[in-house]
């Protein structure tokens, strides 16, 4: 079922780069949104580029590696928007390096945010959608989530993750009127790079570099995003490369691993 004409909307990660993307084309409908970030300066920033396009933005700050902090926004959107129509888990970080080497606190930093922070986002609005028979939820992945990249596994091990828990959450929830969405883009120009821990500078130059395309930006995922919710669709892959290497994963997974992927990596690098 699309979206509502107004909906209200709940944003993690919403103080810039998809996030913020995603605020503004919903802002084009009028919507009214409550920006979840620990970025306070950003998510203001956000809320204001929001009400110059038309829509309506309440911002707190909140971790979403923190379950307390999640489970207090089911009630800011009910004081802020009246209620909630979609929860988009967005909010989420890079790390890297090779397995064996990569600290186990980054592993800890980044299963905090980008695997429990959409597990505590599914968790504490579940109810409340079930509840009201209608909702849906927009998980934040990515084309990692089906392509495994060398020197990423963490960031991979987080997005597949999030892949599996929408596919089965859609299950679950379809009884109860729910929708569910699991966004997968390749790359777009982020702040996620700059701010990711692990990547040496080879790894940090060829993903800037590969963000940096012309065209096909964070406005155009968000554009397809929305789109790929009001269908009521499980998958969103909104880039033509991430479309071609998820087909091919499912057709000849062990070639794509074994042969492709490290001459990508060879030329990349």
């Amino acid at each position: 079922m699309p979206l509502p004409k107004h909906p209200r909307v709940v944003i993690t990660g919403a103080a810039s780069g998809l996030g913020r993307a995603l605020a503004l084309e919903l802002a084009s409908r009028r919507a009214k949104l409550l920006l979840a970030d620990l970025n306070d300066e950003g998510s203001q920033e956000t809320a204001r580029l929001v009400a110059s396009a038309g829509g309506e933005a309440h911002t707190v700050r909140c971790d979403v590696s923190r379950s307390d902090d999640v489970a207090e926004l089911v009630g800011e959107a009910d004081r802020a928007l009246g209620g909630v129509d979609l929860v988009v888990n967005n909010a989420g970080v890079c790390a890297g390096g090779q397995v064996g080497e990569i600290p186990l606190s980054d592993w800890g930093w980044i299963l905090g945010v980008n695997l429990w922070g959409v597990i505590h986002g599914c968790h504490a609005f579940t109810p409340r959608f079930k509840e009201q028979r209608s909702g849906h939820f927009l998980n934040v992945a990515s084309a990692a989530g089906f392509i495994s990249v060398p020197g990423l596994a963490p960031y991979c091990v987080t997005k597949a993750a999030v892949v599996a828990l929408s596919e089965a959450l859609r299950v679950e929830l379809a009884p109860h009127g729910v929708g569910v969405t699991v966004l997968c883009p390749t790359f777009f120009r982020t702040q996620i790079v700059e701010s990711g821990r692990g990547l040496d500078a080879a790894a940090r130059d060829a993903a800037l570099k590969l963000m940096g395309r012309e065209g096909l930006q964070a406005a155009y995922v968000a554009r397809r995003a929305l789109e790929s919710v009001d269908a009521g669709s499980l998958y969103a892959v909104p880039h033509r490369d991430g479309r071609w290497v998820w087909r091919l994963k499912r057709a000849v997974p062990e070639l794509l691993h074994d042969v492709l992927l490290p001459q990508v990596m060879r030329r990349v690098l």
